[in-house]
């Protein structure tokens, strides 16, 4: 299992379009992927999960990934956080 932090960067936050690029990432992989925040776990291949988060810019939330490929599912995940899901910082 691996935990790590992640932290939204972009200006808008996790709003649709980064949602669904995070969730059609996660659904790549095996392994089970979870995001936490304040105690909230959802699943990172659910939509509607991530999109429950409200995560605004600067939100750290936890990654926690577990399973046969959660190395490189973790990895490619906190990647694209640290990109800013392609949008403006």
């Amino acid at each position: 299992m691996i935990k790590t932090q992640v932290t939204v960067t972009n200006r808008a936050g996790l709003h649709t379009r980064p949602a669904a690029m995070l969730v059609k990432l996660a659904s790549k992989f095996k392994s089970e992927i979870t995001l936490m925040r304040d105690g909230f776990v959802i699943n990172a291949k659910s939509i509607i999960g991530v999109m429950t988060l409200a995560a605004e810019q600067g939100c750290k939330l936890d990654l926690i990934v577990d399973g046969i490929d959660e190395e490189e599912a973790a990895e490619e995940i906190k990647k694209l956080f640290e990109e800013g899901f392609g949008e403006i910082k």
